[in-house]
């Protein structure tokens, strides 16, 4: 027992042998979940937390609370927080402290190194006393080299998750933004390429409702889009109805954070990420060895003097061979290269998926013998859209084929196996388009536009199916 002349703290070890009784705990937090309502009129967090003496697994504590505000609004994995007279239960063999809203108090102190002993927050009952100091000083010392076990929890890559699986990753928050009022996004990455999608949507969809670029109703800034990788999937984090106001500020750029227990969707065959208040969130420090495993994958990739490095993880062992691209010299890049570049007009070569095309008839691909083709164009970093036009359109279908040769190459492309002879689609067959390589160049509309939006055309390329 700690301070026995002044305080009753417990360690963890001591404190679980002590069920039924009410005792007081100072730890450091090394995971949290998001605030629920409960069956009745109070709402829950549950908070994990770890001393000297019991690291793995941690206690759970179970605060209740009659409203959001008062629960505990936890500013980061590693802080401290300290609990007087909370009450030691266990139920169906699970071993936990309750905070009782009548008789229990807590405060939360920054778990970084410092002078400052005052908590950020305090609940109503808690009394601050002068020793408090003495147990923040030992747990900033010794959080220091502190690295939490995952237990029997499997922490997953970007790259293995699969659609409407709950499953655990650790990512690094790269972007965190307001998309539209009240809502907001996180825009997490580990380094890896997500899964290609199926596209759920018909050719006819893309006149009046288009594959979406991105899942965020705005595109980012350009300042912003070129401060992240451009390598690796950048995965968009949304938070379900209700959590956003309290937990917005848990999400801070630059930081590693392990998830546990996240629901993967796919969107316009885009993918996301939803916290629920399920979802916990876990003390990761940069020198935790599943960040640093991730960071190892990353800079080999990185590293790699190879032309295969940027190709993207799934377009292996080797893309299809529908295209030839007449420009060996231009540099093979990622999508989020392409659109982060510094220069305009520049030429680029990429792998990339062809998703939708508009118009999605292929009688209406030119006009008076001048092709005019928006073609939507992904790989794991990206999607943009590229124009084929005239010369262009003509090198890459060759000439002026008839529509059912037109209607042929279309429904390779974009990955249409279901399609019949008229190369209609199947109702509901969802497209799997096959990874190609092709050219790219970026230009203005007007010279005089320096300012205006880039757009993107494919040059070079020749489709030959």
């Amino acid at each position: 027992m700690r301070g026995r002349d002044d305080y009753k703290f417990l360690e963890i070890r001591d404190a679980i042998a002590s069920i039924n009784q009410k005792v007081s705990l100072i730890g450091v937090i090394a995971e949290f979940d998001f605030p629920k309502k409960t069956k009745g009129t109070d709402f829950l967090c549950t908070v994990k937390i770890v001393d000297e003496s019991h690291q793995d697994p941690g206690l759970q504590v179970r605060v209740f609370e009659e409203n959001e505000e008062k629960l505990p609004h936890i500013a980061s994995t590693g802080d401290i927080i300290q609990f007087n007279h909370v009450v030691m239960k266990t139920h169906h063999g699970d071993l936990f402290a309750v905070f009782n809203k009548k008789i229990s108090s807590f405060a939360l102190y920054d778990g970084k190194d410092s002078d400052n002993f005052l908590p950020y927050q305090v609940s109503p009952k808690f009394q601050r006393r002068d020793l408090d100091a003495k147990f923040i000083t030992g747990l900033r010392k010794w959080v220091v080299n502190f690295q939490i076990d995952g237990g029997s929890d499997d922490f997953s890559l970007l790259r293995e998750i699969k659609e409407g699986e709950r499953v655990n990753v650790v990512c690094k928050i790269v972007h965190v933004c307001e998309v539209d009022k009240d809502k907001w996004m996180a825009f997490v990455w580990d380094g890896t390429d997500t899964r290609p999608a199926c596209i759920p949507t018909r050719l006819e969809d893309e006149k009046d409702h288009p594959l979406p670029l991105h899942l965020e109703p705005l595109p980012l800034p350009r300042d912003v889009l070129c401060t992240l990788p451009q390598l690796g999937t950048v995965l968009r984090v949304i938070f379900s109805q209700g959590i956003e106001k309290h937990c917005l500020h848990l999400l801070k750029t630059g930081y590693w954070v392990k998830f546990v227990n996240v629901l993967f969707e796919v969107e316009g065959g885009l993918w996301r990420g939803v916290l629920t208040p399920f979802t916990k969130l876990r003390y990761t420090p940069n020198e935790d060895s599943l960040v640093l495993e991730r960071q190892r994958i990353y800079d080999l990739r990185l590293s790699s003097r190879s032309l295969l490095a940027r190709l993207p993880f799934f377009s292996f062992p080797c893309t299809s061979r529908i295209t030839e691209v007449g420009h060996k010299d231009v540099p093979c890049v990622t999508l989020m290269d392409v659109l982060t570049y510094s220069e305009v007009t520049a030429k680029f070569m990429c792998v990339v998926r062809v998703v939708a095309v508009l118009p999605w008839q292929p009688e209406d691909f030119y006009f008076c013998g001048t092709y005019r083709i928006r073609l939507t164009l992904e790989d794991p970093t990206a999607r943009i859209y590229a124009y084929l036009y005239a010369e262009d359109g003509e090198k890459f279908f060759g000439g002026y084929p008839t529509a059912d040769v037109l209607t042929r190459k279309r429904n390779v492309l974009l990955g249409m196996t279901a399609a019949d002879d008229n190369g209609k689609e199947t109702e509901g067959a969802a497209r799997n388009p096959p990874w190609i390589h092709c050219c790219l160049k970026s230009y203005y509309l007007t010279k005089s536009d320096p300012w205006g939006s880039r757009h993107y055309r494919i040059f070079g390329t020749k489709l030959v199916v």
